[in-house]
């Protein structure tokens, strides 16, 4: 039996706005109403331009964003071709725009001019003509600067939804990728989309994903961040359970192990459910180096992750309650570098860990240039000088130095935020019982991890429960052409994922 929930009930995803009201009103028969009607529903904002225009002696009015549409993409598909028209020709015929409608209803109206659309009136006609001339401004894929890898793709997300589904669709050139829209927040009307494999996919996770983000109620959706803290099983959990990644190859590899993307308008970040404790430290660098060197990688940020979480709590508890563990020959050592300091190890580390925060964080929002002399200001002014004056061990300052480089080492910033948060506590646990408090520390660490799950998965398969054969691809990487099933935390239709790749050596053979 499989160790995954399973959920019944109503069927797939509809496109679904839920959070925006529905105005029933209908085209009035005159122009001047329909005006008023619409720069009402916009406040008389000035950005809404209007424009005459006259088609066989036909009076019509152009309305527009121009913050919204591209004015030359209106003279091109429009305004050319109407002044270039012959007799006879009907205005469907002189659109050029690959996207155009016909609209009864005003509301329908408001809404596609909010997305880049031109309106057309004509006074009695009963419908308005709509096209799309939206206006694109869009940066270049560029790879992130939080997911570099040496080889491979160096493509990256970036804020625009339908350029972001065309990096994942040139990837996947399937029609099983499938993108079901929502609108979400009563104010900003935010496009969300939920990426998933058709056939691949396990459809109760589809409706479950689709449920929870249906339900959110809110005037905005400002960042990724919003829908995972309304959608998570565990949103007090300190461990992050929706990876987020702004790379398409790794979005293109979690599709194809049946799992479940969202995305949304003005992000470039992809989240990805269900996922385990093991999804945060794997990268595409472990794939496309060889097999040894990226077992031992990708184990290396397993141990950085521990390392950073035990060496300070582990230092304050040698140095508080087992001096009798270190060896004899560094006895002197370690007691000549504390002797004169005022204060207990816990609070030393406690100060250093604070002022590498600072440095850190001061060095991601200031300028790039700035940026950088922060570190070497933190790393060699500050750290000297608290050195000199007696207020820090050296024994300390190595001791912070190694754990932020090991909590630097992990490749998702979301459990970088997470080992720095648990340290404290298991800090607390050493300076109050040395061994014993680490040990109590981390026992209510892992047995909160063990009844943490992802959209039914749980968080530390495939460890608990444990399957031998799921290891293959979680703590080191086996042969590629070994990996022949899916995860089963990905809890996918299809679980075989490849048959044999390496017969042709039995033939050589």
């Amino acid at each position: 039996m499989s160790f995954f929930k399973k959920r019944k009930g109503k069927p797939l995803i509809t496109s679904h706005n839920h959070n925006k009201e529905e105005d029933p009103q209908k085209l009035f028969p005159s122009i001047e109403d329909n005006i008023k009607y619409i720069c009402d529903a916009f406040y008389n904002t000035d950005d809404l331009k209007m424009r005459d225009v006259t088609f066989h002696e036909q009076h019509g009015k152009l309305i527009y964003l121009e913050t919204m549409a591209d004015e030359k993409e209106i003279q091109r598909s429009f305004l050319v071709p109407l002044a270039e028209a012959e007799k006879g020709k009907s205005i469907k015929d002189l659109i050029t725009s690959t996207e155009s409608n016909i609209s009864t209803r005003l509301n329908e109206v408001v809404s596609a001019l909010l997305t880049g659309n031109c309106a057309l009136f004509f006074e009695g006609a009963p419908d308005v003509f709509l096209f799309n001339t939206v206006q694109v401004n869009v940066r270049t894929p560029e790879e992130p600067d939080n997911e570099k890898v040496v080889r491979g793709s160096h493509e990256g997300f970036v804020e625009k939804l339908d350029v972001n589904i065309n990096l994942l669709r040139e990837r996947v050139k399937n029609p099983r990728l499938t993108i079901k829209y929502i609108k979400l927040g009563r104010e900003t009307n935010t496009n969300v989309a939920i990426i998933y494999m058709s056939g691949l996919a396990n459809p109760s996770v589809v409706e479950e994903v689709q449920k929870r983000i249906e339900s959110i109620s809110t005037d905005m959706i400002f960042s990724p961040g919003y829908i995972e803290e309304c959608i998570e099983d565990h949103p007090f959990s300190p461990f992050q359970q929706i990876l987020f990644t702004e790379r398409p190859d790794r979005a293109e590899a979690h599709l194809m192990e049946g799992r479940v993307a969202i995305m949304s308008e003005g992000s470039s970040d992809l989240s990805v459910v269900p996922v385990t404790f093991f999804s945060f430290f794997q990268t595409p660098d472990d794939y496309n180096i060889r097999l040894y060197t990226g077992s031992v990688f990708r184990l290396l940020r397993l141990l950085s992750f521990w390392g950073s979480l035990l060496l300070p709590p582990t230092y304050i508890a040698v140095v508080g309650f087992h001096f009798e563990i270190i060896p004899y020959d560094l006895v002197t050592l370690v007691k000549s570098s504390i002797e004169n300091i005022p204060f207990p190890p816990f609070f030393e580390a406690l100060v250093m860990a604070i002022t590498i925060e600072l440095i850190r964080e001061a060095g991601i929002r200031l300028p790039s240039p700035i940026g950088e002399t922060i570190g070497i200001v933190g790393g060699l002014i500050i750290g000297d000088a608290v050195v000199n004056a007696g207020l820090v061990s050296n024994m300390m300052v190595i001791v912070i130095a190694l754990t932020a480089i090991m909590s630097f080492c992990l490749p998702s910033y979301e459990m970088g935020n997470t080992v720095r948060v648990l340290s404290l506590p298991v800090m607390i646990g050493a300076a109050t019982l040395g061994f014993v408090g680490i040990v109590f520390a981390l026992m209510i660490i892992i047995i909160h991890m063990c009844k943490l799950d992802s959209f039914g998965s749980p968080y530390i398969a495939p460890l608990a429960p444990l399957h031998v054969k799921e290891l293959k691809d979680a703590i080191v990487r086996f042969p590629i052409w070994t990996l022949n099933r899916r995860p089963k935390d990905a809890q996918a239709q299809k679980p075989v994922r490849q048959k044999a790749s390496r017969e042709w050596g039995k033939n050589d053979r």
